[in-house]
């Protein structure tokens, strides 16, 4: 059992109703959280978590003692770690648009009393963020000492520091960008065509049925390969095969193959396809600069920020958090990058956590409650 033992994935019903970023608004909403630690008198000693793309607000200790692993960043979490609960009220909210608990395409529409599907508006980033602040509001959060996340997570942090500066002490991106790469759109977009391209889709209107399961795994073999580094793949698997008696027949496979197909259908357990097709689009159009102005000019009045980057990161390389450090030092605030040296590529920043724990627990500290 990890140091915050048992935990609860709680709801937050809110009646009001959003504004979007593309002018629809969406409403009523629930937002899932969990939440560690205590909120001081003040409420300013938070930490706000975000998580990536299929993670969910569970990320330490588990909900039950049968449970066989704990949340996703549990050895960052807990009394004297990283995230020290005895100093941090540390947050996690699932992202508007998941299905892990808040409001998103499988999330039943009111003005017709069945799941949402397509009908479900486009989300972006900041709209994630937007709903966010609406739970810390209702959490009695005044002020963050921090927020942070890799991946989808990091560009939640950089909106949470574009649109409530006042509120964040310092900001901690890590493995992610200001805006999404040519390259990072297109390899989202043929995974969201796996999905499509699977009959089980439907046009999205799949729910009470088994759904896209298929096209879904698809999409999550295509991205594990990107989550992962040509070291780190050579290191696990090399050239092994898995059965040598079908190593001269079409269906023989390497163990590479099987473990993408593995992930595929671990992934159509717990996900829902539809989610998977508005989050990564929300990716897409991941742009700090837009309706701001220029990309290389709108770095100012943000908090202090820590940039974090992962040296065989091949998704979210290296040198666009070095860019995120760089314009804001440009623009007249105070940032620092620190690299994860790891063999790990992109999934680096949910295994090293030694690493992690290094580069974190210190920045944190000197950041004043």
């Amino acid at each position: 059992m990890g140091d915050v033992g048992i935990v609860t994935t709680r709801f937050y019903n809110w009646p009001g109703s959003l504004q979007l970023e593309s002018g629809a608004r969406l409403g009523p909403l629930t937002i899932a959280y969990e939440t560690y630690g205590e909120l001081n008198a003040a409420g300013d000693n938070a930490v706000l978590v975000l998580h990536a793309l299929t993670g969910s607000a569970h990320i330490a200790g588990r909900h039950s003692p049968d449970d066989r692993l704990p949340g996703w960043w549990d050895p960052l979490v807990g009394p004297g770690r990283a995230l020290d609960t005895g100093r941090y009220f540390v947050i996690c909210a699932n992202v508007l648009g998941s299905c892990y608990g808040t409001t998103g395409p499988a999330s039943i529409n009111p003005a017709s009393g069945r799941p949402y599907g397509l009908d479900f508006p486009i989300i972006t980033i900041r709209d994630m963020v937007r709903a966010q602040k609406i739970l810390l509001d209702y959490l009695g959060v005044k002020h963050l000492v921090a927020a942070i996340g890799g991946s989808m997570g990091g560009m939640q942090v950089l909106e949470w520091g574009f649109l409530y500066p006042e509120m964040v002490t310092a900001i901690i991106p890590i493995a992610t960008c200001g805006r999404t790469t040519p390259m990072q759109i297109a390899f989202n977009n043929v995974q969201r065509e796996a999905i499509y391209a699977d009959p089980d889709w439907k046009g999205g209107d799949y729910y009470g049925t088994p759904g896209p399961q298929r096209g879904l795994a698809l999409a999550r073999r295509i991205g594990t390969i990107t989550y992962k580094s040509d070291p780190s793949w050579t290191m696990k698997f090399g050239r092994t095969v898995v059965d040598p008696g079908k190593y001269y027949q079409l269906e023989g496979q390497f163990e590479v193959e099987s473990y993408l197909a593995y992930q595929g259908r671990k992934l159509v357990q717990r996900f829902d396809a539809n989610a998977y097709l508005y989050l990564t689009k929300a990716i897409d159009l991941h742009d700090v600069s837009r309706g701001r102005g220029n990309y290389t000019e709108v770095w100012h009045n943000l908090p202090p920020c820590l940039g974090i980057g992962i040296s065989s990161d091949f998704l979210f390389p290296p040198y666009q958090v070095k860019e995120i450090v760089s314009l804001i030092n440009a623009g007249g605030g105070r940032a620092q990058y620190m690299e994860l040296n790891s063999p790990y590529g992109h999934d680096a920043f949910l295994i090293e956590f030694k690493q992690l724990e290094a580069i974190i627990k210190p920045y944190l500290r000197q950041v004043k409650l």
